[in-house]
């Protein structure tokens, strides 16, 4: 049996976390400028830094260590996502069939309502299709076209910026991450509390409901503001169909690579048809949304390796045995399943590994202090999706920056139903809600 890492040992192992927040953020106020710093270059530096404080191990190992993590199975996903979404995102840039989903939208949505709008569809898709992913793949494109749009028609303020509705996509689509039937992070919170789908639904909606109530709210008063809604152009009905037949195969449940791999079939198909694409204009398309994605899938490559040097040295199990040290009461017993899914997300990136990785150890702590599984399996849930929903290094994030064409970092200011979801969940510990499962 593996000792659990000393205090200092422990400390040592997660800071290759903190080395990369510091350089970047650092770096970033000393230049008064987010956009000009690659989140690449951070965690090179984070990644050789984790790599030197990696004691036991020579270099050769050290790597095989880095390259294990690296490379995956999750973290190679990812990566077929990522190049899959960029070919697909720029062949419909190409044939118009992101301006004629912005015409419809400017159309359908009175400029009053566009925020709560765009946010409310985000949640029902998301929810439907259980994947945050699939939601940002298929509507971040579209919101950056409105973003675009706007501002083109003269709107001004944050409230016309590309990461401010970029982030109303993001937020929604963590919303269905949460609560869908057919969620990974749902299956993965059931199973290791041992409660079903149906009951952790209804306790997780008490929390998550609200909080998606008040973000509508908050969207409608910032839209309130919104006087200027620019002109459309004549739509183009047939450029929906790519868009369209994404949502649709999505809530079916075909999966999401073969999803974007029809939905680029689509483009071309559409294009060639069209007269308005060539075959050499496709496949230029497609290889300039791959090289498009290039930055984001070096920072996945980075991040999955020198998250797995820090489990490796141990800083995930200090987490644990931190977390779980001096535990009094039902209260405090939530307070530390909610930190330790944070903490092990924050390492992780990934909120469905976080749960695997300690939903054993909820499990036991919920049964020592006698808390209800169906509201341990939410709080596991609802965490690892806050935490998720705000890392500018997790997979939803750099999927939306890259497709947007933004930083991850300049999304995070505008995340308002992650942060307000958290709060809502910190309340529910604290005034021990909902009552029938305290």
């Amino acid at each position: 049996m593996e000792k659990t890492p000393s205090k200092h040992h422990g400390l040592l192992a997660l800071s290759p976390l903190l080395v990369f927040l510091c350089v970047y953020l650092v770096s970033s106020l000393v230049t008064h400028d987010f956009y000009r710093i690659p989140v690449s270059s951070a965690f090179l530096i984070a990644s050789i830094y984790a790599m030197a404080i990696s004691r036991g191990r020579t270099l050769e190992e050290k790597v095989t260590v880095f390259s294990k993590g690296a490379g995956d199975r999750n973290v190679m996903l990812m990566i077929w996502i990522f190049v899959m979404a960029g070919a697909f995102a720029a062949t419909a840039k190409e044939i118009g069939a992101i301006e004629a989903t912005v015409n419809v939208a400017m159309k359908i949505l009175p400029g009053k309502l566009l925020y709560a709008g765009l946010f409310l569809a985000s949640c029902f898709i998301s929810m439907s299709i259980g994947t945050s992913v699939g939601t940002i793949v298929a509507l971040v494109p579209i919101a950056a076209g409105i973003a675009e749009e706007m501002a083109s028609g003269g709107a001004t303020g944050f409230t016309a910026s590309t990461p401010f509705i970029t982030a109303i996509i993001v937020g929604g689509s963590f919303f269905g991450d949460n609560l869908s039937f057919i969620s990974d992070t749902t299956i993965a919170a059931t199973r290791t509390q041992e409660c079903s789908m149906t009951d952790k639904f209804k306790v997780n909606l008490k929390i998550a409901g609200p909080a998606a109530i008040i973000v509508t709210i908050l969207y409608m008063i910032l839209g309130a503001s919104v006087d200027l809604i620019p002109q459309s152009s004549p739509v183009e009905w047939i450029l929906l169909i790519p868009y369209v037949l994404v949502i649709v195969l999505a809530l079916s449940g075909v999966n999401v690579i073969a999803v974007l791999a029809i939905g680029i079939a689509v483009n071309g198909i559409l294009g060639l048809a069209g007269g308005g694409l060539e075959w050499s204009g496709f496949l230029e398309a497609v290889g300039n949304g791959i090289s498009g994605m290039g930055d984001l899938i070096i920072v996945t490559l980075l991040a999955g390796g020198m998250l797995e040097l820090i489990r490796v040295n141990g800083g995930l199990d200090y987490i644990v045995s931190l977390m779980t040290r001096r535990i009094r009461g039902k209260r405090g017993a939530e307070f530390s399943i909610a930190a330790l899914v944070s903490l092990a997300n924050l390492c992780t990136a990934n909120n469905t590994i976080a749960i695997i990785t300690v939903g054993r150890i909820a499990r036991d702590i919920s049964q020592k202090f006698g808390i209800d599984p169906r509201k341990s399996a939410s709080l596991l849930d609802t965490f690892s999706c806050l935490i998720q929903g705000i890392i500018p290094y997790g997979a939803q994030m750099l999927m939306a920056a890259g497709l947007a064409g933004i930083s991850s970092i300049s999304i995070i200011g505008y995340l308002y139903y992650p942060v307000i979801l958290g709060l809502c969940a910190i309340v529910a510990i604290a005034l021990r809600l909902p009552r029938k499962y305290s």
